[in-house]
């Protein structure tokens, strides 16, 4: 899969737009209206001309574009994002020694660049599910019954969290081996593209993350057996982060209510 990028900017408040907020600030001391604290530091904080450097899993592609949207449009901070899978932004991390933050699938995907990572912060929940073509051809109930289905879409296993918890769901089932050695198995290297290929049926089902079934060429299956799974998405940042003032600024701004908004239009649950 390729590594994609994305940046974006926005206008830098004029000094004297700047000046006037302070002056109405001063005057406002001790009357302040009772939703001044919903607002976060990062709002009042002019990042213009700097910017951000974020790795983030492929599978949180939408939401997190759009968490860097709004960061660039309240701050003027640029964010230039890496969107790959796990594997590979461990890989870049270690080999380059750059970036402010890993956005990642899961805790246990950071223990690959451990020495890399100065904190960490729960953001939200990544929760597995079992997805199948809305249709569902090949009436799948759950884990068990893709003992019976000819083809099984997977993440790989050893480059992706999703991939990883299909074959620990998998093998605690006493399918995966089966499975695989039938050719059954079909794996991926991002989530989304499973989500996809069920929707234009070329599966019976797959294991994503709840957030790529969109649209109505895929549905998930109503059951359980992916509850022990579910992940805690972390966002670590890394010793090799500069700009003090733009990391401090972004790690306030993850855990607002406007961000939170935008996680759980995704159907993202609070960690």
């Amino acid at each position: 899969m390729a590594i994609t990028k994305t940046g974006s900017r926005i206008r830098r408040l004029g000094a004297i737009a700047a000046m006037a907020l302070v002056l109405a600030a001063l005057t406002m001391v001790g009357c302040s209206s009772s939703n001044a604290g919903s607002q976060s530091s990062s709002q009042a904080a002019n990042l213009q001309g700097q910017q951000l450097n974020i790795y983030c899993g492929a599978g949180m592609t939408e939401p997190f574009q759009k968490i860097a949207d709004l960061f660039t449009e309240e701050t003027g901070c640029e964010m230039n994002v890496t969107y790959a899978n796990a594997a590979q932004i461990q890989t870049q991390i270690t080999t380059t020694n750059e970036g402010d933050f890993f956005i990642a699938g899961s805790k246990e995907e950071l223990k690959p660049v451990e020495s890399a990572v100065a904190s960490s912060e729960d953001l939200v929940k990544h929760i597995p599910v079992l997805a199948v073509p809305a249709s569902n051809p090949a009436n799948i109930t759950g884990i068990a019954s893709l003992a019976n289905a000819q083809r099984v879409l997977v993440g790989d296993p050893e480059s992706t969290p999703i991939g990883k918890i299909a074959k620990k769901a998998l093998t605690d089932a006493e399918l995966w081996d089966s499975l695989m050695s039938s050719g059954v198995i079909t794996t991926t290297t991002t989530a989304p593209q499973i989500a996809t290929a069920l929707a234009n049926g070329e599966g019976d089902a797959g294991i994503v993350w709840k957030e790529n079934v969109k649209g109505d060429g895929v549905s998930i299956v109503d059951t359980s057996d992916l509850d022990a799974l579910v992940k805690v998405i972390p966002a670590a940042q890394l010793t090799c982060a500069q700009d003090v003032a733009a990391v401090s600024a972004f790690k306030d701004f993850l855990q607002t209510d406007a961000v939170w908004d935008i996680w759980a239009s995704y159907g993202y649950e609070r960690a």
